[in-house]
């Protein structure tokens, strides 16, 4: 085994994977031979590092589960929809996830809540912010099966444990007592420890009658909306003009 061979070896050894690869293609390259040792050192730790930080988004964007690969860069900003391009600049900087603020996101359906909603979550990923996604109505069904098999606690942590904790579709599908509660027990301690972005159909104004508990629906909302930023989706379906656009395409 040569000298090269065996220095790629300690280094998987030592689960430096991506070094030992970038090694081996320096190997291959004559002309950076021409460069300085601390050079191609510098070079082998970048990209060792650079391999790391991406590997991390992998694991942040597969546990977020997140539906749609949107981005902040691929968002529609047409004066039709409504985005305030200055708000959407400064919610890029995930600074209102570290001071544990909320976001709201309202407007008619299929004009591109859930993919604005993953666009941020995505953004969230890259500063390394952990996100998890959850349609609300599928909520619901996992906290009623945490109910009767005893894996409440375990649930309520995971829903604690993000930064981020997007609720999707939110007054879609019925709100039991026993989610009620959940929400108002997650909201509570969310509010100590991360923060919420809610995509909805229906203005804040209507939240309220889908508690079946007026009680929990003041103090959930109480958390929730009075130290949220607002987005107010506007404009045609976004399905539809897509539709639209297969049509004409074909």
């Amino acid at each position: 085994m040569s000298t090269i061979e065996q220095t790629c070896a300690r280094l998987r050894e030592l689960r430096l994977t991506t070094m030992a690869q970038a090694y081996e293609l320096q190997t291959e390259q004559p002309k950076l031979q021409e460069h300085s040792f601390d050079e191609r050192l510098a070079l082998l730790v970048e990209a060792e590092v650079s391999g790391r930080e991406n590997r991390k988004l992998s694991r942040l964007v597969q546990v977020a589960a997140l539906p749609d690969k949107a981005a902040f860069e691929e968002i529609d900003n047409r004066p039709s929809r409504g985005l305030d391009k200055s708000l959407l600049s400064t919610l890029s900087t995930c600074g209102w996830i570290r001071r544990q603020q909320n976001l709201i996101v309202v407007g008619p359906t299929g004009v591109g809540k859930t993919w604005l909603a993953c666009a941020f979550g995505h953004q969230a990923c890259r500063l390394k912010i952990p996100v998890t996604f959850y349609r609300t109505s599928d909520l619901y069904g996992d906290i009623g099966e945490a109910v009767h098999d005893g894996s409440l606690p375990k649930l309520k942590l995971a829903l604690s444990k993000p930064s981020l904790l997007i609720l999707d579709d939110f007054g879609i599908g019925e709100m039991s007592a026993s989610a009620a509660q959940v929400l108002l027990d997650v909201v509570d301690r969310r509010m100590r420890t991360g923060s919420l972005l809610i995509t909805s159909q229906y203005p804040t104004e209507k939240w309220h009658s889908f508690f079946p508990d007026p009680t929990i629906a003041d103090a959930v909302l109480d958390r929730v909306v009075h130290q949220a930023h607002r987005i107010q989706l506007k404009g045609e379906s976004m399905r539809k003009l897509q539709g639209r656009k297969r049509l004409e395409e074909a």
